[in-house]
């Protein structure tokens, strides 16, 4: 190896931590890659590249890179401590709890890492006494819980909620969010109860078109970003009799408003159940929200209850949305089979099966990722798989379909047309997490289905940190 490609490979990682440092998590992944391919002896470049990795939520790949630096040098904390938050992020704690016992092993003194092996081993305890007292068929969230029963008090300053939800009542809730109000627990619990009873009836496929005078958009991840939804609706028009929207899933976590979106979605939803689409996310899941902020935020602001109602009517929630039997919205992507087709997902029971589990249609249609290679692969998050542009191919031509729609991904320009134009992500959360540089973008059909894109930039927020609601302290070393 030439003394000028190590140093032309040290100068690529130099321009890497730039990038990393100005929170361009794909840039500086490019410019590791660069590095290594110039010399892929440096544990570093691997270490640093698994840093960019994590920010990209691309964990699977994170722990590959981390591992490869620790084949380079068995020594190397930071890349123990790397891989450690990775298989953290995918609720892997048992092997989490291997390298976070390597770091304290190598740097004894190490506070921070004592700490995170103390929180890592509780994660570890409490899964398995959850385990141990799981039952198989638990019984209804709002069984025995009688909301008529539930007063509001006299002192209550805002709109009240009868039998039915009223645009009046969601201005208010709207304006109540904006000032750092709640509304009362009883409508928030009315709310969930009439959404969760009108989504378990759609299907787990949609169907819908655009009428001639109407209009659709299309919005990919929120995650509790609820001042962006804002800006969404300030921009673009807020839902109406000649202007539906479909949310495609991750309305929750990680942004510290995620009961607030979700609550606005929700009353949107039973004001007009024609007007509105929710897609479930993987965020819309149980284990994701124990650890990235749902499941707490609904404690702090509500109660525990209000979490277990909102869980049962996040499994309720339809899966995909095709529109115009021309575009097959769904959170995710394709899957590990290529003989599935729509009428698959017509058929499919999600009420089955409340979680998505590690396997199966529902796992890859939360999960699944685009990669530019043809074939399938591993996936970059350590969860699922990625699918080419021969895939895609393949289920459009045999569905008949102009393109799949999907989210699920930071896109840094807010959203990207792959696979030859069959592969769409979009993704509307900007500035996501306060941290990646990022814009937000949504769609806009019309009745002659032409997809019109709109990116926008991330607006003012008040002083509460993403993840702020997150009950594992580990993931906020990320």
């Amino acid at each position: 190896m030439a003394q000028s490609d190590i140093e032309a490979a040290t100068a690529l990682k130099v321009q890497g931590n730039k990038a990393f440092a100005q929170h361009e998590w794909p840039a500086a992944v490019d410019f590791y890659t660069q590095a290594i391919a110039k010399y892929d002896r440096e544990p570093s470049f691997f270490s640093n590249r698994a840093q960019a990795h994590i920010k990209l939520e691309a964990y699977g790949f994170a722990i590959a890179d981390a591992t490869k630096a620790l084949e380079l040098d068995p020594a190397y904390v930071k890349a123990y401590w790397r891989r450690a938050l990775a298989n953290t992020a995918i609720l892997n704690y048992r092997d989490a709890l291997k390298d976070f016992k390597a770091v304290v092993k190598r740097e004894p003194n190490n506070r921070d890492a004592k700490l995170k092996l103390a929180d890592c081993e509780k994660l570890v305890r409490r899964i398995e006494f959850e385990k141990a007292i799981e039952v198989s068929d638990p019984p209804s969230a709002f069984e025995d819980l009688d909301i008529d029963a539930m007063a509001v008090e006299s002192s209550y300053d805002g709109v009240r909620l009868e039998k039915e939800m009223t645009q009046e009542f969601i201005d208010d809730m709207i304006e109540r969010f904006k000032n750092g109000k709640k509304i009362h627990r009883k409508y928030a619990f009315q709310i969930v109860k009439a959404v969760k009873d009108i989504v378990y009836a759609e299907p787990t496929m949609v169907e819908i078109g655009v009428d001639k005078g109407k209009k659709l958009t299309v919005c990919g991840d929120t995650h509790g970003q609820f001042f962006d939804l804002l800006n969404i609706f300030k921009l673009n028009g807020y839902p109406s009799e000649t202007h539906a929207y479909l949310f495609n899933g991750d309305f929750v976590d990680r942004g510290s408003w995620s009961t607030e979106i979700a609550l606005l979605l929700y009353a949107y939803k039973w004001l007009r159940p024609d007007g509105i689409f929710l897609n479930r996310g993987n965020h819309e899941t149980d284990d994701m929200n124990k650890v990235y902020g749902f499941e707490g935020e609904c404690k702090a602001k509500y109660n525990e209850r209000l979490f277990k109602v909102f869980s049962e009517s996040f499994s309720a929630l339809p899966l995909a949305t095709l529109i115009g039997n021309k575009y097959f919205v769904l959170h995710g992507g394709l899957f590990s089979d290529d003989k599935i087709t729509l009428d698959d997902i017509r058929k499919l029971n999600r009420h089955s099966q409340r979680q998505p589990g590690q396997q199966g249609l529902m796992m890859e249609m939360l999960w699944t990722d685009p990669q530019t290679e043809p074939g399938r692969g591993p996936s970059k998050r350590g969860v699922g798989l990625q699918f080419g542009p021969d895939v895609t191919k393949r289920f459009c031509e045999n569905n008949g379909l102009a393109a799949i729609i999907r989210s699920h991904e930071v896109r840094m320009e807010g959203y990207e047309v792959e696979h030859d134009g069959r592969c769409i992500t979009v993704f509307s959360a900007p500035k996501y997490c306060d941290t990646t540089e990022n814009k937000g973008a949504f769609i806009n059909i019309g009745p002659e289905l032409k997809l019109d894109f709109q990116v926008f930039e991330a607006v003012p927020h008040p002083d509460i940190k993403p993840m702020a609601y997150a009950q594992n302290s580990i993931l906020s070393m990320m």
